[in-house]
């Protein structure tokens, strides 16, 4: 009867061990709807720039994660670069956004 109650009490502590990984945060990796709104958040900024007759969308790369935005690529003029910074900044849901463009 003992034994019973000790494998009994191994078993639950070991099931709980295992639960206790999935109440943790992890910032390595995006949630499913973290990854969509990312995913929304990069079309609205790409929207964004095709629709600005100033930049060149094609030559703009964007990528999202977690809300922060980076932007690379290549831009004619700094004017080009600090343009595309503004408006990805006026897109809601942008937490920040990184700005690696190169002027050529």
């Amino acid at each position: 009867m003992n034994a019973k109650k000790i494998i009994k009490s191994l078993f639950l502590s070991l099931l709980l061990l295992s639960a206790m990984p999935a109440c943790t945060e992890n910032t390595k990796r995006e949630s499913t709807g973290e990854y969509f709104d990312d995913a929304v958040l990069t079309t609205k900024i790409k929207s964004t720039f095709i629709g600005d007759s100033r930049l060149k969308a094609n030559d703009i790369n964007v990528k999202t994660y977690k809300g922060i935005v980076q932007l690379s690529g290549f831009v004619d003029t700094q004017a080009e670069a600090d343009r595309a910074v503004q408006l990805a900044r006026t897109i809601k849901g942008v937490k920040a956004v990184n700005n690696s463009l190169i002027v050529k």
